[in-house]
Parts: C-alpha cells; structure tokens; sequence
C-alpha cells in the first residue's frame, strides 16, 4: 500500500513537471509561431521554423518554399530561423534588407501572439469559473475597532476605495499610504449581494514592496492572529461570477493588471525594495507552473495565461537579445537611415544573452541558499 502511495505521489509530481515544461513549450512555440506568420505575410525568406532545440526527431523541407519545419529533442524553446536574419543576405527576401518597419511588425508579432493567446486563455477561466477573490472567514475585532466598522465574515472583497481588486498588488495599491484609524470602504459581496463595508484600518499601509500582502491584510482585520513569530489571517480563495460583458471587460483588465505587475516587480528590483530571493529562475518557474497546473484546469488556464503575458511583455523590454531591443535598431536604422553595423548589434545582443542566462540561474541558484 505504502509503494503503491509512494508511486502515484512520484508520477503526480512527474506528470504536473511535463505539464509545466508542455505549457512553457507551447508559450515559445506560439510566440515563434508568431514570428512566422508576420514574416510569411510580409515577404520574408524563412529558412527553417522549429520547435525545440537540440538534435531534430522530426523533420520535413517543404518543395514549393523550401522551408524546414523540424521538432527537435530538448523541449525548452524553439526559433523561426529568418534567411538573412544575423548577417547582409544577397536577396530580396533576407530578414536584414527588408524594410525596418517590416522588420518591426515581424518582431512584435510573437509577443502579440502570446499576449492574445494568454488573453483568450483568460476570458475561457473568467466565464469557466470566475474571477479569485479574497474571501474573510474571521474578523479580528477590537475595543479600537468595533464590529460596525469591520467586514463580515463570508464576505468576499472586490474592491477597495472604489479600486477594483485583481490581484494581492491591487490590494496593496489602494491601500498605500494610508494609515491606522482611517476609514476605507470596501466593496463586498455578501451572501451573493454587492453591497460596502466601512472598516477601520488597523495597522499603517507602508508598504516597502509589492509582496507585502500579509500587511495589506493585517490593516483591514481580516482574521487576524498571533502565530509564533508571524500571523494567520483566516482568509481563502474563491472564484466570483459576473455577467457576460463584465466578464468580458474585467478579462481584458486582468490581462494588463499581470502586465504592470512585471513593471513594478522590475521597478523595485532596480530601486532595491525587493530582494532577487523574490524572483525567480526557469527552474523555480517550472517548480510554480507545475503546482499550478496540479491544481485543476483553472490551475492550468491561470498560470498558462500569467506566463503568456508575462512572455509577451518581457520579450518587448528594450534589453539586448531580446525582441523590444531588436525593435530599437531597427528605429535607429529607419530614423538615421542607415543601420548600426550588424557585428556591432551581434555583439551586443550576446552580451546581453549572457547577462539574461547568468540573471537566471543566479535567481534560481538564491532560492536555494
């Protein structure tokens, strides 16, 4: 009985890993699908379009256009190989004789790709099972702050100061600066109604980051007791319907609510207000997207979506290698009508490979020590 458990928790695990690794597959593999597409469209001469690296397990050279489609054995990315891309191409259809705004369209196109995919993902969730919401489940309640100015138990918060809660970082944004004492109101949904709490803060929202969710909650009351050296707030998740063009809009929001997020998390990197032990590496994304997606469908939509924006969005960073980069010489090639010199710009774009790599396996080496 023992083996038997042992062996359906290592195959769980093993199964939500390939999920992972299937979902960060499918991510890169739409985003370079999206590359082909644009180039197709516009002209472009492509050599070979290729999902994975590594040695090729399948692999097929069209007659009419001469492209190779290939599937390869590492399953960890993938490329659309532009004829001309790294070097001058003597014909017409060579990514780097191609006009610049062109060029611009073909860069941008994989981002598009992953943000609307992840956005179709996203509306699916929403009308499948509803937005998540924080639910309260037991009010700290005090001499200093009465009942009449707490929320209930059961309900389940959607909005602060008239700000609509998306995610813990709009918790955060609606309460800060504020301080203990002062009264904030809070929109519910109470036994199925909307209806607004006033509630009286209980502690000051300083919030030196975006992580500090545990504060943001400790200020409104919501279950709050001692634990050896930290606290319980006695709250839990659950998924909130709303009609179809709520529904709809509030998909549409929640896609730019993940997108600012990066922005903000990126932010107080740079400024030191939160620590690279926050952030993390393809190992610990794996590690999250499986749980995740060990969780159900909603699970699996939710984190299939976060990563497709979040892909989206990084990938359009002006930083060298990656696509928003790319996007800026060929600006400069179309504003100075002359291109910086191409082993200059393949110089910099492996710098700044290098750095990206060596970023990503110091995040993930950190969450180790």
């Amino acid at each position: 009985m023992a083996i038997n458990l042992l062996t359906g928790g290592v195959l769980e695990t093993v199964w939500s890993v390939v999920l992972a690794i299937l979902i960060l597959l499918a991510m890169i593999t739409v985003h370079e699908f999206g590359h082909y597409v644009a180039g197709k469209a516009l002209g472009f001469g492509i050599n070979e379009f290729s999902i994975g690296f590594g040695p090729a397990v399948f692999k097929r050279k069209s007659k009419k256009s001469g492209e190779v489609f290939a599937v390869r054995a590492l399953p960890l990315g993938g490329y659309c190989a532009f004829e001309g891309e790294d070097e001058e191409g003597e014909s017409e259809r060579a990514f780097n004789n191609q006009h610049p705004f062109k060029r611009i369209i073909v860069l941008v196109a994989g981002a598009t790709f992953n943000y609307l995919l992840a956005l179709v993902l996203i509306i699916i969730s929403m009308f499948a099972f509803g937005q998540a919401a924080y639910k309260v489940n037991s009010v700290a309640v005090s001499e200093d702050c009465p009942v009449q100015y707490s929320l209930s138990e059961g309900d389940i918060i959607l909005s602060v100061d008239g700000d609509d809660i998306y995610l813990a970082t709009d918790l955060i944004s609606a309460l800060k600066g504020k301080s203990a004492g002062e009264i904030v109101t809070v929109g519910v949904l109470r036994d199925g109604n909307p209806a607004q709490a006033e509630v009286m803060l209980r502690a000051d929202c300083h919030f030196e980051n975006s992580s500090q969710v545990s504060l943001a909650l400790r200020a409104l009351g919501v279950g709050t007791y001692a634990v050896d050296e930290g606290a319980y707030y006695d709250i839990s998740s659950v998924s909130c319907k709303f009609g179809f063009f709520e529904s709809l809009s509030r998909s549409f929001v929640y896609s730019f609510k993940i997108a600012g997020t990066i922005f903000t998390v990126l932010g107080e990197l740079l400024t030191g207000n939160l620590a690279l032990t926050a952030v993390g590496g393809p190992v610990t994304t794996i590690k999250l997207t499986s749980e995740m997606a060990a969780q159900g469908l909603n699970g699996f939509l939710s984190i299939a979506a976060y990563i497709g924006v979040n892909l989206a969005v990084f990938n359009l960073l002006p930083i060298p290698a990656l696509d928003g980069s790319k996007v800026i010489f060929c600006l400069i090639e179309w504003i100075f009508r002359k291109p910086v010199p191409r082993r200059v710009e393949a110089v910099i774009h492996v710098i700044g490979f290098v750095f990206i790599l060596g970023f990503a396996v110091l995040v993930d080496i950190l969450q180790f020590i």
